[in-house]
Parts: structure tokens; C-alpha cells; sequence
């Protein structure tokens, strides 16, 4: 058994010391590490922290910058700005999705369809990029958005600008719209600005184009807030700087008159100044509201102009290709001048011609007939002969020259610029030779033939002029006077006089003649077949779709041209639902009160203005819509089948 070991007193006293050292000069060490680090927060990093607790208590935030305006020649406004009260949601900032959709939809009074879209939005958005809920709200729909804040986290009201097109559809195909800029285009710019609540970009047509000189350059704005958010006082702003702005050769009020003038058809007006080139007017009907497209369009009004077969979506004077029809005739009698055909020279009109063993028909029995009476009478026969005489290779080059088959040096996203056939094309597109037949058929502006509205435009003005004039659409610059075509004084002269006939003689287009004691107008009808006679005639009497396109070019004054124009109608049924629209329009350049009084009128047997026109077609469609979603959610039920007969009842058939 081991002794029991004697602890003394100063053995205790000791042990006690040894422990307290330890334990004191750890107490010393934590404290000159504290000690150290808290100089170094304060010292060292001093700055850095100054900056967070600034950032807690201070909000910057980027102001976006008013869009430039774009401006018409005499600067009346085509796009500007409005102030607006907005609201948008930020994906990554909300908390609860649902309840907060459904609060808003509470306060701010939305439609279900709107629901259906900010809800897609928000599945679809990347988390920093905004959802516009609402915009143009008034201050009582503003105000009680705002005054909800702090219960709505991810949403944030605006009091900013909105871009705005005081004529609407007249200009939605030539000015385009904007819009917020979406995951691409921030992946491909990743500017803070882009992903701000109300800002927007260029998002089709010269808005896209001009993106960089409308934009601008962003303000900014810091503001003290409380840890919930609440603002309590405004620190400093600096202001944004405007975009510059963008003057357009346009007369905005041709060009709205043009859109209305058109209709309920569906169609294009193009006006050229003969003495620059510049384009006055370019309306492409139907069209969409840019400010719908702006705003945050619906599903029902996309669903409305996407299913349209008048196709309201499409730039007609840029994008739709039409044979050209007899519009063509003029341009094709100064080729046969230029290679030497007399305006004298005859051919006896029968009906038509029979070239090898086909007959081909002419519009009309037109009997001894020379240039002129083959331009104003526009007689088929006339240049289904000179046509061959004079070889079409050559026509087509001169069709060239004067336009046709021509992409311009504009500021568009893309042109069509269709086709003028040929022998050299034929056999590099189809790999076969040229016929006399496709001789024929090109004479007149048919076969293969494919022309868009400002071509036609410009063989007017070029036709008019004897002048190769460039279109142009933006104004400033310098500018050289246009080159002469090389055609001779005589044979633009005779061309002249051959057009205004058409008008004012022995024409095709008698009920064009301008309503002005001075102001003769010469032009040149065109019908263009959309399918064969045996599917139908062509005429108003037949389906829409299977009707003749109506086309017409003209200039005035004819002895001293300023403008020059065309129309096209699709499925129009001919020539006659054309000239009566570029009549009026070329009136308006001359008396505007004698216009508009015929366009009052119009406007009164089709239902309205464009808008009011747009807005009935609206309801329509939406009462259309919710019947099928009715339908399709309560289907009736089908009745139930009749018994069957056996063969040996009295009652059965034969």
C-alpha cells in the first residue's frame, strides 16, 4: 500500500499562481488581439466601413434619360416624351410573388390578361431584370402603391418619363417603338442603366437603329432612407442628359393624312419631293400603336395583330413585293424611245396578239394605237409587240436605271427589293432559257415582275424628273444635285403629256383628276392578278384574298413636277381602289381643307378614325376570345344519337 502523498499549504499556493499566469495571459492575449483588430477596423479600414454604413443609410440610384425626340422636317413632333407615374416589380427583391401580384392587382385595378402577362414575365425574367406592372397611372393609383411600400418589397413605383407617339399607328412601321431591355441585350451590354426601372431601349425601326443617339446619358439621384427603406429626405441629384434629337425628312401631317386616307384597306402611300428626294410620306396601313408595344402590350391586342390577314405587323413599302402591272408601261415606251422607237409607230389592237400558238389577251379592243394612246388607254397589245421588237434584255436595264429591282441607302433594317426579269436572271435562277412568252408577260408588269411601293416611287419621280433621285429620309447633309438619266428633253416630255392624260384626257383614271384649277396630275393605273381568272375575276365582288392588287404612280404638277406618289392596294380588285387615295393625298399638299373634308366624310361611312377603328376591332376580338375560352370550359353537351332501325321496322328507309 502506497504512503497517501502530504499537499501543503505551499504546494496549493503554488499550483493556484502557476494557473492564474495561465489563464491571466490568455485574458491578455485575447484582449491585444481584440485591441489590435479594433485599430485596424478603425485605422486601416476605416474607409471601407464609412462606405457600408454610407450605403445603409444612403441610396443611389440611376435616373433614366429622356430619348431623344424624333422630329418631322418642320419639327412637329413624330416620338417625344410624357411624364408618367409607373410601377415595376424586381424579381430578386420580392418575397412572396403571389401576395404581391395580388395586392397590386387590388390596388392598381388590372385586368386578368395583365395578370396572365406579368406573371409570364416574371417566370421568364432574369432576377435583376425589372416587370413593368403598370404604367400612365394617375397620381390615386400611384399614390396608393406608394404609401404600401413597405409591405410590398420588389416593388418599385416611378415618377419618370415615357416615350410617346402623338400619331400612333400612322408612323408604327417607319418609327418602330421601345421597350425593356431584356437578358440578352444586357448580356451583351451589361450597363447597370439597362437593367433600371423605366428605362427602355430601341427595340425595332429607326428607334433601334438611332439607338445610340436617342438614348442619352442617365442621371442620378441619392436619397436618405430608413432601414426599412422608407425615404426620409432627397440628398442630391444630377440630372440625366437628354438623347439628341433626329429630323426626318417627313411632313408628319401628310403622313398621318396618308394612313388615314388608306382606310380600311390594307395598303401603302409613298411620297417623294421631286426636287431633293426626300420622302414626305411612307404609310404602310394597317399598322400597330408603337405606344401599346411601348407601354407593355397585351396578349389579346398581340393575339389581334398577329392573327390579322391584313397582317398589320408588316412594313408593306419596305417588305411587300406586287407585280407591278401596267404602272410599269410608261418606263417601259421611254426604253423603247431610248433604242429608237418612233411615238408614231402603230400596231392594230384586236383584243390582243397571237405570238406563236397562244393568244394573248389585251384589257380591251383598242384598234390603231401609238405610244401615247398604248400609255394612256394602257393597251396590252401595244408592248406585248415592242416588248419583243425591242428585245427585253434591254427594257430590263432601263427598269433598272429607273428604279425597279433597287435597294436604297436607307436607315431600314432590311429591304426587299423583289425583281426585273431577264434573260441573263432567268438562266441563272431557273437554268433555262428566255421565251417569247416571258417577253409577253414582263411587258406588262407581270410574270415574274416583283416591285415594293417606294421602288414604284421612285421610277415616278425619276420618270417626272429624267433625274436619278436617291429617296432619302433623314434631313441635313450635303447633297448633290441628282445626275441626269441621259434621257432626252422630247422623250420625258411625251411621257409627261402620255401620263397626264391617264388623268385628265382619254385616260384609264379619269376620277384621279385633282379638285384644282392649277394643278394638273399625271400618272398611270396598274392592276396586278393575284390568281388565275378561272379561280376567280379579280373584282370587289370576289373573296378578298383572291382580288386583283390596285396600283398606281403619278407626279403633279405634270409640266413641272414637285411630288410624286404611289399607291398600292392589296387585293384592291384594280386600279380603280388605288388613284382615288393618291387623288386626295396630293390634294392635301395643295388645300388641306378640301382634303380633309373629303377624308371627314370617309372616315364617318367606315367607322371612325384609325383608332376608333382599332379599338372596335379590340372588343370584337376580345368578345370573340372569351366566348371560345367559354366554350372550351363548359362545352354543350352533344345530343344523343337516334336509336337505330332494324331493317324490318315500319319506319325504315328505303
Amino acid at each position: 500500500m502506497r504512503p497517501t502523498k502530504t499537499i501543503s499549504g505551499a504546494m496549493q499556493e503554488m499550483t493556484f499562481t502557476r494557473r492564474a499566469t495561465v489563464v491571466g495571459g490568455l485574458q491578455i492575449g485575447v484582449g491585444v488581439l481584440l485591441a489590435t483588430r479594433m485599430a485596424y477596423i478603425s485605422v486601416a479600414e476605416n474607409e471601407r466601413y464609412k462606405l457600408l454604413s454610407e450605403s445603409n443609410r444612403v441610396n443611389l440610384t440611376l435616373v433614366p434619360p429622356r430619348r431623344g425626340w424624333i422630329i418631322d422636317r418642320n419639327g412637329k413632333p413624330i416620338a417625344n416624351n410624357k411624364t408618367e407615374f409607373r410601377v415595376d416589380i424586381i424579381p430578386d427583391r420580392l418575397r412572396d410573388k403571389k401576395k404581391t401580384v395580388a395586392t397590386l392587382a387590388e390596388l392598381l385595378s388590372l385586368e386578368p390578361e395583365e395578370l396572365q402577362r406579368i406573371n409570364r414575365e416574371l417566370a421568364q425574367a432574369s432576377s435583376f431584370q425589372p416587370v413593368q406592372v403598370a404604367a400612365g397611372l394617375d397620381w390615386e393609383r400611384y399614390a396608393a402603391v406608394s404609401v404600401r411600400l413597405p409591405d410590398l418589397p420588389g416593388v418599385s413605383p416611378r415618377q419618370g418619363f415615357s416615350r410617346n407617339y402623338p400619331t400612333g399607328p400612322a408612323v408604327g412601321h417607319l418609327v418602330g417603338y421601345v421597350g425593356i431591355a431584356s437578358a440578352e441585350d444586357y448580356k451583351e451590354n451589361p450597363d447597370p442603366i439597362l437593367i433600371t426601372p423605366g428605362y427602355k431601349i430601341g427595340k425595332d425601326a429607326l428607334e433601334k437603329i438611332f439607338e445610340d443617339r436617342l438614348q442619352g446619358e442617365p442621371g442620378a439621384k441619392r436619397v436618405e432612407v430608413t432601414a426599412r427603406g422608407k425615404i426620409v429626405r432627397e440628398l442630391n441629384t444630377r440630372p440625366d442628359v437628354p438623347g439628341k434629337p433626329l429630323q426626318l425628312t417627313l411632313d408628319v401631317d401628310l403622313q398621318e393624312y396618308a394612313a388615314r386616307r388608306l382606310g380600311p384597306e390594307s395598303g401603302s402611300v409613298v411620297v417623294m419631293d421631286t426636287h431633293s428626294g426626300d420622302i414626305l410620306a411612307m404609310a404602310s396601313m394597317p399598322s400597330f400603336d408603337p405606344n401599346s408595344f411601348s407601354d407593355g402590350i397585351s396578349t389579346v391586342e398581340w393575339g389581334m395583330l398577329s392573327e390579322d390577314d391584313h397582317v398589320p405587323l408588316r412594313n408593306k413599302i419596305l417588305k411587300g413585293l406586287y407585280p407591278p402591272g401596267s404602272t410599269v408601261k410608261p418606263m417601259h415606251a421611254m426604253a423603247f424611245l431610248e433604242a429608237g422607237v418612233q411615238p408614231s409607230d402603230t400596231i392594230i389592237c384586236g383584243g390582243g396578239r397571237r405570238i406563236g400558238n397562244r393568244f394573248f389577251h389585251c384589257w380591251g379592243n383598242h384598234g390603231q394605237v401609238d405610244m401615247a394612246k398604248g400609255i394612256y388607254q394602257s393597251c396590252d397589245s401595244y408592248f406585248y409587240h415592242f416588248a419583243q421588237q425591242v428585245g427585253f434584255a434591254k427594257v430590263a436595264d432601263y427598269a433598272k436605271l429607273l428604279g425597279m429591282g433597287q435597294e436604297f441607302p436607307l436607315p431600314v433594317s432590311s429591304q426587299f427589293f423583289g425583281t426585273v426579269p431577264s434573260p441573263a436572271w432567268l438562266e441563272k435562277k431557273y437554268k433555262r432559257k428566255w421565251q417569247t412568252y416571258d417577253t409577253v408577260n414582263s411587258s406588262i408588269g407581270q410574270g415574274y415582275y416583283l416591285a415594293n411601293p417606294l421602288q414604284l416611287a421612285v421610277m415616278a419621280a425619276r420618270l417626272a424628273t429624267g433625274r436619278k433621285l436617291m429617296p432619302h429620309l433623314l434631313m441635313g447633309g450635303t447633297r448633290k444635285p441628282a445626275p441626269s438619266l441621259g434621257f432626252t428633253d422630247d422623250h420625258i416630255a411625251y411621257v409627261r403629256e402620255a401620263m397626264s392624260e391617264v388623268v385628265n384626257g382619254r385616260g384609264t383614271a379619269g376620277r384621279a383628276r385633282l379638285p384644282l384649277d392649277d394643278v394638273l396630275m399625271a400618272g398611270k393605273t396598274g392592276t396586278a392578278q393575284v390568281v388565275s381568272l378561272s379561280v376567280s375575276n379579280g373584282k370587289r365582288s370576289a373573296p378578298w384574298k383572291y382580288r386583283d392588287h390596285g396600283l398606281f404612280i403619278c407626279f403633279a404638277p405634270f409640266d413641272n413636277p414637285r411630288y410624286a406618289c404611289s399607291v398600292v392596294i392589296e387585293h384592291g380588285g384594280g386600279s380603280g381602289a388605288a388613284y382615288p387615295v393618291a387623288r386626295d393625298v396630293l390634294t392635301f399638299l395643295y388645300d388641306r381643307e378640301k382634303a380633309m373634308n373629303v377624308l371627314t366624310e370617309l372616315e364617318t361611312s367606315w367607322g371612325g378614325t384609325i383608332q376608333e377603328r382599332m379599338d372596335s376591332q379590340m372588343a370584337s376580338y376580345r368578345a370573340r376570345r372569351n366566348l371560345e375560352k367559354a366554350m372550351a370550359e363548359n362545352p354543350v353537351p352533344a345530343p344523343p344519337a337516334a336509336a337505330a332501325t332494324e331493317p324490318g321496322d315500319a319506319d325504315a328507309g328505303e
